[in-house]
C-alpha cells in the first residue's frame, strides 16, 4: 500500500512566507532574548554539554513579542499540511528557536522528534526551517535532509533565500552542514498533533 500522491514530507515554499522587513523583526527579537551556546545536553551529566552534535548560539522568541508573525506562519503550517501532509490535530505548542551559525558551527544528523513519537501530545509532525537573513551574507550551511528510497540515498540539500520555509516531516533525519565564512540566521519551528497511529 503506498501513501496518495498529493502527499510529500518535504515542502519547500516557492517564494518567500516572510517579508525582509518580518525577517528582521525576527533578527532583533531573537538577538534581544538570553542566548545559549546550542550545546546539548548530554545524557546522565546534568550539567555537561555535547559540542560534537551542535554549535551555534540559539535564543527563543516569545509568542507575545512576534504574535502577528506566529499567526502568519501557522497559517502557512496549516496550508501546507491541508495541501500536502495530512496529519491530525496540529497545534503550535512551542516558541520558535532563534539560531545564529557563524563560521565552523553546524548541527550534525538528527531528528526533531523523539524516536518513539509518543512521549507526550502532541508529538512534534511538522518541522520548519526559515532564513532569517540574505544567503549572500554566508557560505555554507544549507540544510540537507536525509532520504532513502529503494535503497540508494537521495539526499536533499536546501539553499534558502531570505524569508523562504521550509516544511518537513520531524521524523526525517536532516542536519545544518558547517559555515565556511559569514553568519547564517533563521528560525525553527515544531508543530504538534496527535500521536501517529
Amino acid at each position: 500500500m503506498r501513501e496518495p500522491n498529493w502527499k510529500s514530507y518535504i515542502v519547500r515554499e516557492p517564494k518567500p512566507i516572510l517579508t525582509p522587513q518580518q525577517c528582521q523583526e525576527l533578527i532583533r527579537l531573537g538577538q534581544a532574548e538570553p542566548q545559549s551556546d546550542g550545546g546539548l545536553m548530554t545524557a546522565g551529566h546534568p550539567n555537561k554539554k555535547d559540542y560534537t552534535a551542535r554549535k551555534s548560539k540559539v535564543s527563543h522568541i516569545p509568542f507575545e513579542k512576534a504574535s502577528k508573525i506566529y499567526s502568519d506562519i501557522l497559517g502557512w503550517m496549516e496550508l501546507v499540511n491541508r495541501n500536502r501532509f495530512g496529519f491530525e490535530g496540529m497545534q503550535l505548542r512551542e516558541t520558535g528557536q532563534y539560531s545564529e551559525y557563524s563560521k565552523g558551527d553546524f548541527y550534525t544528523w538528527h531528528m526533531d522528534m523523539s524516536v518513539d513519537a509518543v512521549p507526550v501530545p502532541p508529538v512534534r509532525k511538522i518541522s520548519l526551517s526559515l532564513l532569517l537573513n540574505d544567503p549572500k551574507e554566508f557560505e555554507g550551511g544549507e540544510l540537507e535532509i536525509f532520504s532513502r528510497d529503494d535503497n540508494t540515498n537521495n539526499n536533499f540539500v536546501f539553499k534558502l533565500k531570505q524569508g523562504q520555509a521550509l516544511f518537513f516531516a520531524s521524523f526525517h533525519v536532516h542536519r545544518v552542514k558547517p559555515i565556511i565564512s559569514g553568519n547564517r540566521k533563521s528560525l525553527v519551528m515544531w508543530f504538534g498533533g496527535t500521536p501517529f497511529k
